[in-house]
């Protein structure tokens, strides 16, 4: 069931007449499945990208190989990169790229656990740059994500 938060977001969205696309990694669609159970969804998602795997970001979303190499494929860096190649695709008003760790075995250190999110959003507005490490299960983590990347968007709507 879609949260309520993602529900107001969605609202908030079509609201300004605006859309959204998504470039998720950690998220694998979530955040287009989630947007697209929402009432508003078909006048307001437009599309989105899971790129897990780091032969998609370089690939298809032709993301620097040395940046990845640089900053690993869970980074600021890396997620705004695809969030900024994102949004040139899809040409959309609202632009969230999601990368992170929800589980053991990717680029996590002591200063980059596993529950860590990074969240890049592009709005016609600005952009939003955020890092944030989420407790819970793998499945709990990308939830809390998806429902943080729709509160940020709606506190951006609202500053305008």
């Amino acid at each position: 069931m879609t949260s309520e938060i993602i529900i107001q977001c969605s609202e908030a969205i079509a609201a300004k007449c605006w859309n959204i696309a998504f470039a998720e990694s950690a998220s694998a669609g979530k955040l287009s499945a989630e947007f697209s159970l929402t009432p508003l969804s078909g006048k307001i998602l437009r599309d989105g990208i899971v790129c897990y795997e780091v032969f998609v970001k370089e690939q298809i979303l032709l993301l620097p190989h040395e940046l990845i190499e640089k900053h690993t494929p869970e980074s600021a860096e890396v997620t705004s990169a695809l969030a900024q190649r994102t949004a040139v695709i899809f040409n959309a008003d609202i632009t969230v790229a999601l990368t992170g760790l929800t589980s053991p075995g990717g680029s996590e250190t002591a200063q980059k656990p596993v529950g860590t999110i990074f969240l890049y959003i592009i709005t016609p507005s600005g952009t939003i740059d955020h890092r944030e490490v989420f407790p819970g299960s793998p499945e709990q983590i990308i939830q809390q994500a998806a429902d943080k990347a729709a509160a940020l968007i709606i506190e951006k709507i609202k500053s305008e």
